[in-house]
């Protein structure tokens, strides 16, 4: 009886491990390296307190997991660059110049009510001191009640204000990004007993993306 127990045990460990090379041949891959000396600070935090990452996990924002595969995807993607993995970036359209992309997301920036609150033109500086540069240039913007909302709902998130634009000048042309806001809100945690800020914070991602659809292809 216990022999035809542990065969049958032996059976249903063969086909799990087939099924597993089959349909997840990704995961068979890595199992080595999640088991490795590398992993072991990440599992030593997991052992340390279980109950707890259960509760953070449940504390997040509907969509967390989508986003999570979605930043997942472009940290593989771009080999483990993180800042490739947080931003939202599109490519400029040929012909149009920085000036077109300023007057665009001053252009959003009036119609959505978000204040413009500084310009760190960095390729100006760099070239006024004699150090050849493409363009890189910075705007910031910020709404002052959700700013303030948002930093008493969860104080660290002050260090990520204000909203920035970015333009860079690359081998390709003109790319214009913003930290994807995607990654605050489905990441982060839940809102939903705080509406108003969460269609306050709602209006801010909206507003951001907008700039770099419009900047992108200077739209007015």
């Amino acid at each position: 009886m216990i022999r035809n127990l542990l065969a049958l045990v032996g059976v249903l460990a063969l086909v799990a491990g087939g099924y597993m090379a089959a349909v997840m041949p990704g995961m068979m891959q890595l199992m080595p390296g999640m088991m490795g000396a590398g992993m072991k600070p990440i599992i030593e935090v997991i052992n340390k307190d279980p109950q707890g990452l259960m509760a953070a996990a449940g504390n997040l924002a509907p969509g967390a997991a989508e986003e999570t595969a979605t930043m997942l995807g472009r940290w593989v993607e771009s080999k483990g660059e993180i800042g490739y993995t947080t931003v939202w970036e599109r490519k400029v359209a040929p012909g149009v110049t920085l000036d077109d992309i300023k007057a665009a997301l001053e252009s959003v920036a009036t119609e959505r009510n978000i204040k413009a609150v500084g310009e760190l033109p960095l390729s100006d500086e760099l070239n006024a001191r004699g150090v050849k540069s493409g363009v890189l240039f910075i705007s910031s913007y910020c709404n002052p009640e959700t700013a303030r909302k948002m930093v008493d709902f969860a104080p660290s998130m002050a260090a990520y204000l204000p909203c920035r634009i970015a333009v860079v000048e690359r081998a390709d042309g003109l790319w214009i990004s913003t930290l994807n806001m995607d990654m605050m809100l489905k990441m982060g945690q839940n809102m939903k007993d705080h509406p108003e800020l969460l269609k306050a914070a709602t209006g801010v991602r909206d507003t951001m993306w907008e700039m770099i659809e419009r900047g992108s292809k200077g739209e007015i």
